[in-house]
């Protein structure tokens, strides 16, 4: 029996220290998919790192990791110490996807894509000893199928009370710094849906009660999501997911999804500015249409989740420092943001190094910490400092029981806004330590 060690990494800290929790909400989907797809003849074993320690001295003939976000940084560094240990390496995910040739020089092989759809051809090579350096095939259209995921691998780790579950991937939107537009440049690709109710009846038959639905836009397909809501309603579990915020505009659609037991949609709004967001490629997005939008959603029960940039063309200190009134004004329970950054291979660090604005050649270092291009309208080191002060500003004890406890909705359900408290009390922690609150 040959085995495979299948990594989901933590990213680092401030101190270049992996991140540690005591439990992790958000799990990945990939590696148990991957792990539900072993040819006959070999084991695979799940590593969540954010949770548990990396068995260095593992007796798996094969490393698989991910990459996600900035904890690609990781992802090579752990890439690198496999190989001087004799391992066979494979780096896969959204990060190395769009930088593969740099990836390749820490892996034995580099996953471009789907894993799933190269994923027994890799194994054979490696029993064979013929891996190749790169697999790339996408679903940029088609169907996705998939087993179902060997949940069975990590729900006895220190994991939250939802499993993920996935219908689609993609988006028709190509915002410029975006990793998901690179791969699927505009594509939607679906699941059957009797394949997504299968995946949902398993988590379910493990006793949870709710699921994440982690699709990159849900709001998509619009007649796919009409169907796969009637599905959901007759299975009578809580869940959440992300889209697009202008199903904002949708009461209709809004009260399909509260009626199918949808908590909490979370949006990438990236900016209240217009100009910053045209400069994204995302000028579909009206920034003085969000807090009606924002209400509509709410009206219907379903709390809203933000990520946003700074650092785009339109923004400047002032309009950063507004970007507080706006998220306090709409009631944000978990706002998360990130300093604009240049990602190798998305079409915003090519217009960023075409321009001469890139002030940093090390990419090892693009961790979303600090300004590592020349906004318009400030300096490199202000950018970095409003947007650690931003942060620092919507965290503080006033803030948090302002957006969570001084609400309407806090007397119907308490206990889930103290939870977000108790959240956002852990993301307060997190940036006192210069670590970016994330969602893993």
């Amino acid at each position: 029996m040959k085995k495979i060690l299948l990594i989901q990494p933590s990213p680092y800290d401030s101190s270049h220290m992996p991140i540690k929790k005591k439990r992790l909400y958000f799990v990945g989907l990939a590696m148990p998919l991957l792990a539900a797809m072993m040819p006959e003849g070999w084991d695979a074993e799940i590593i969540l790192e954010i949770l548990e320690d990396i068995p260095w001295d593992t007796d798996a003939d094969v490393i698989g990791i991910s990459s996600m976000g900035h904890g690609v940084i990781r992802s090579l560094d752990i890439a690198k110490e496999f190989k001087k240990r004799g391992k066979t390496v494979i780096l896969g995910g959204y990060m190395v996807s769009i930088m593969a040739e740099e990836a390749a020089k820490y892996c034995d092989a580099v996953v471009v894509g789907d894993a799933e759809l190269v994923w027994n051809e890799i194994l054979e090579d490696c029993e064979n000893g013929s891996l190749k350096k790169f697999y790339e095939k996408n679903l940029s259209e088609g169907v996705l199928s998939t087993p179902s995921p060997r949940f069975d691998l990590i729900i006895h780790k220190k994991i939250g009370n939802f499993l993920p579950v996935q219908a689609g991937r993609g988006c028709p939107n190509t915002c410029s710094f975006c990793s998901v537009a690179c791969l699927y440049k505009g594509h939607y690709i679906k699941k059957p849906l009797e394949e997504v109710v299968r995946d949902i009846r398993q988590v379910k038959d493990l006793g949870f009660k709710k699921f994440l639905l982690l699709d990159d836009n849900i709001f998509s397909d619009r007649d796919y999501l009409h169907r796969l809501l009637k599905e959901i309603k007759e299975l009578d579990m809580e869940w959440m997911s992300q889209c697009d915020i202008r199903i904002g505009r949708e009461s209709e659609l809004l009260k399909e999804l509260s009626e199918s037991g949808c908590t909490t949609l979370s949006f990438g709004l990236e900016s209240i500015s217009r100009e910053s967001l045209i400069g994204m490629n995302k000028g579909w997005a009206d920034p003085d249409k969000y807090p009606q939008l924002i209400k509509n959603i709410q009206s219907h029960g379903i709390d809203v989740s933000t990520e946003m940039v700074v650092g785009g063309d339109g923004d400047t200190l002032e309009s950063i420092k507004s970007t507080k009134l706006f998220i306090e004004e709409n009631k944000i329970s978990v706002p998360r943001f990130y300093i604009l950054t240049p990602i190798p291979g998305t079409k915003f660090f090519t217009d960023m190094e075409a321009q001469g604005r890139l002030i940093n050649d090390n990419i090892y270092s693009f961790d979303g910490t600090e300004a590592v291009h020349t906004p318009l309208r400030m300096t490199p080191e202000e950018l970095t400092r409003a947007y650690w002060s931003l942060y620092q500003s919507l965290f503080t004890y006033k803030s948090i029981i302002k957006r969570n406890i001084l609400r309407k909705e806090f007397l119907k359900k308490p206990g889930k806004y103290l939870f977000y408290c108790v959240v956002n009390l852990f993301y307060r922690y997190q940036i006192k330590q210069k670590i970016t609150p994330n969602i893993f």
